[in-house]
């Protein structure tokens, strides 16, 4: 994606089974655990890198011993300063009593982070507040093991002011809105809830306070603590939670927008945003791992008992399609082959814009991300290459000579690296006065590979803003003299904001939104902007399952073609003297291409859950009124 737009978050989760000699037995280590967090989280760098954080618990301990570390951090590169920090204690720790080095048992009790629980999370800071205190994990403290709750996740809830109230209205005094808080003081509360019932149960039986401890633990229900506390939820999770005596879960949002998987053997339990990523660490097969099932929970007691449990009723399954076009890592054996169907669905619409003329034309990708359907649609342009040979065999076959054979065999499709991302852009631009001229410089081009007057087809993986490709991308393709640059989305148009955890809230940011309003004006029709705010407006007070989307009829009197050409204009500045023209996939292929992951509304605007409607209307009342305010 050349738009730098923040965006997921990542977790992990792991449950050892076994007792650590076990692993130190086998694997040579008791930091089997902790090593294998550190490759999990590493290897989903990709989904945040604006934080990371790392929880572990130990079981079974006496009273008085430490059992729960976390250790977070906001610094520039945070997984690797988490592990640094981690590594320099325990070698501390080994180095000052050479004595832990034979005694596992020794190890547990004293050095920290070492433990049968951990929980992981890296992440993008989407509401701009990347202090140390908006880092998960969360903890939430108690001298009650059982009632110590350790929550991350990868999610945004679009309901966030009626989930605080709801707390209120419970008696309690949050410290702030923000999300996370909230649902973890959720969870929280109906943890607390069960612990005083199994107790006051228990008491009646004749148990003392300590004595009703260690049952209290076993009789826990995870499952019906999570019912009760998710059952206003309206968003996009995958919510990772440990408790202090060793109960853990994951619970998946019920229209499954955001990915979870999970593997289990005898030894283990873990679970994490991405497939590949577990198959890399455990060395495993694409079939070994699971996808859990939207609106379910898998939940660990502290017995080592696994269970998948439906929590909420499912939606209609609307996993974020986004994931498949960028967000997660391409060695996903799915995700691969669906990126290169995107490249490939495209081609027909590529042809038609270079008239057919592959022999002049140069294919090119940006970003790296892009590769992967820059293949597919390299493919299929060999493919229209091959016909034009064929065709232009048989055309000539009664007076071909050797000679023309091989000019016709010798003509190849022509591929090139002609961008070349040279800086990070989002970790040093803070201020609009200076973006443009940075912007500019973010990319260079690879000069002497096109010939005047040769088409250059370039692949993105989306376009949103469409800042970079105008200020930088598109001046710079221009440098080279094409005689037309294509640049082609393997995303459709990006109209509408998310708000299930990426960070595309206003409006007025989209490429597409602006092109809209373009048109209306030109078409003598922006009273249909006014005419769309009053409906918005109206809607305010409804509850969110009364809400509707209006902001569809912005786009409603366009076609996909029509909105393209707009945008086409809009980042073609005057100085560019090659024809620009922007092509978009359309949402038909894109279904095709990902045909488990039908989540679409950041392009078609049908929101899966009903605070999603309510957000994007927000959305445009902001931009109406020039309130630069998040819708959610």
């Amino acid at each position: 994606m050349s738009d730098a737009i923040k965006h997921e978050c990542g977790i992990a989760q792991v449950r050892l089974l076994k007792p650590l000699e076990y692993y130190k037995e086998k694997y040579g280590t008791a930091f089997y655990g902790v090593n294998k967090m550190y490759l999990l989280m590493e290897k989903q760098h990709n989904r945040g890198q604006d934080g990371a954080g790392f929880a572990s618990i130990k079981l079974n301990v006496q009273p008085g011993e430490r059992y729960i570390s976390r250790i977070r951090s906001n610094q520039a590169q945070p997984i690797q300063d988490i592990f640094e920090q981690i590594n320099q204690r325990i070698n501390a720790e080994m180095k000052e009593n050479p004595e832990y080095a034979d005694d596992v048992a020794l190890q547990k009790r004293k050095i920290p982070y070492l433990g049968e629980l951990f929980l992981g999370h890296v992440r993008y800071g989407t509401f701009g507040k990347n202090s140390i205190e908006s880092v998960h994990p969360f903890l939430r403290q108690n001298n009650w093991m059982h009632r110590n709750l350790i929550v991350a996740g990868n999610f945004n809830m679009t309901n966030v002011n009626h989930l605080f109230n709801n707390l209120v209205e419970l008696g309690q005094h949050p410290k702030e809105k923000a999300d996370t808080v909230t649902i973890m003081e959720k969870i929280g509360h109906f943890l607390d809830s069960e612990v005083r019932k199994l107790y006051k149960k228990l008491k009646k039986e004749g148990y003392s306070k300590q004595e009703a401890s260690p049952h209290i633990a076993e009789q826990l229900n995870v499952a019906k603590i999570l019912k009760k506390s998710s059952k206003n939820w309206d968003g996009g999770y995958a919510m990772a939670g440990l408790m202090g005596h060793g109960d853990s879960f994951v619970l998946r949002d019920p229209a499954g927008i955001r990915p979870c998987y999970y593997y289990k053997d005898d030894e283990v339990v873990v679970v994490a945003s991405e497939r590949p990523v577990i198959q890399t660490v455990f060395n495993l097969n694409f079939e070994d791992i699971k996808e859990l099932d939207p609106g379910h929970a898998i939940i660990t007691k502290k017995n080592g008992d696994v269970s998948i449990t439906k929590i909420i009723e499912p939606l209609e399954r609307k996993a974020c399609s986004f994931e498949r076009i960028y967000f997660s890592r391409g060695s996903d054996a799915e995700i691969y082959k669906e990126r290169k169907m995107l490249g490939r669905l495209l081609m027909p619409e590529v042809l038609k814009a270079i008239n057919y003329d592959t022999i002049n034309t140069v294919f090119s990708f940006i970003p790296n991300t892009a590769e992967t359907s820059f293949y597919g649609m390299v493919e299929a342009a060999q493919d229209e290459l091959n016909r034009q040979k064929n065709e232009a065999i048989l055309e000539e076959k009664e007076s071909l000579t050797d000679e023309r054979l091989q000019e016709i065999l010798a003509h190849r499709l022509r591929t090139e690296k002609i961008a070349i991302k040279d800086v990070k852009l989002r970790t040093f631009i803070t201020e609009d006065s200076s973006r443009d001229d940075l912007v500019a410089h973010v990319y260079d081009v690879t000069y002497g590979v096109i010939k005047k007057d040769d088409n250059l087809v370039i692949i993105d993986d989306s376009i949103v803003r469409g800042t970079t490709l105008k200020k930088s991308i598109i001046k710079m393709m221009d440098r080279l003299n094409p005689k037309q640059i294509v640049v082609v989305s393997s995303a459709p148009q990006i109209r509408y904001p998310d708000c299930y955890g990426i960070d595309m809230a206003r409006l007025e940011d989209l490429v597409a939104f602006r092109a809209a309003l373009e048109l209306l004006e030109e078409n003598n029709n922006s009273q249909l902007v006014e005419e769309v705010y009053n409906k918005c407006k109206e809607q305010v007070n409804l509850e969110d399952k009364e809400v509707q989307n209006f902001v569809k009829e912005i786009y409603e009197p366009f076609t996909d073609e029509q909105i393209s050409e707009k945008i086409s204009e809009l980042l073609s500045e005057p100085t560019v003297e090659a024809d620009v023209k922007v092509i978009y996939q359309s949402v038909d292929n894109l279904h095709k291409a990902c045909p488990k992951n039908l989540g679409d509304w950041y392009f078609t605007g049908d929101y899966p859950t009903p605070g999603g409607n309510r957000v994007v209307n927000r959305a445009f009342i902001n931009f109406f009124e020039g309130n630069k305010d998040r819708a959610y």
